[in-house]
């Protein structure tokens, strides 16, 4: 009834093998990944607003003498970076307005590459890269914001 399939019949081809692993990769949860950029980009901007606040007088120094900001004078633009620096991050973490959240993030990225440090193209790259995934996927299933979401489409459909 049921015949054994021989050994040349069973031969994955590389081509099959590739499509099988790539095929497996496409599973992995889009939501854990979305998370762990969330954290990541968190992370960076987290630690940079606790090292400001923690030498106030050295941020106000940086601000006037090295992170020259067009325009802005640099006890503003220090209260600015700051202010930015420890509220988007917790929003990012926890996933609460997040898309709103990634703006000013991205903003101050951007000035940081264009005004204070052109050279580091390649971290503020990575940094607007992970800013610009989670600004047009959003925040994930991992989230307070799909939660939310979830809330008020359960109360439209009620």
């Amino acid at each position: 009834m049921f015949a054994r399939a021989t050994a040349a019949e069973v031969v994955v081809t590389p081509i099959e093998r590739l499509q099988a692993i790539t095929a497996w990769l496409g599973r992995f949860p889009m939501a854990l990944l979305q998370f762990a950029f969330r954290f990541a980009i968190a992370a960076v901007f987290w630690q940079a607003g606790m090292t400001k606040i923690a030498s106030w007088q050295t941020t106000l120094t940086l601000f006037t003498q090295e992170y020259r900001v067009p325009v802005l004078p640099p006890e503003l633009a220090a209260y600015m970076a700051t202010t930015i620096e420890l509220t988007c991050p917790v929003l990012l973490f926890f996933g609460v307005a997040t898309r709103l959240a990634t703006l000013p993030m991205l903003g101050q990225a951007l000035v940081i590459q264009l005004f204070v440090y052109p050279e580091s193209w390649n971290e503020h790259l990575i940094w607007v890269t992970i800013l610009a995934f989670i600004l047009t996927r959003g925040p994930g299933a991992l989230s307070l914001d799909h939660l939310i979401a979830r809330s008020f489409s359960a109360r439209r459909a009620a």
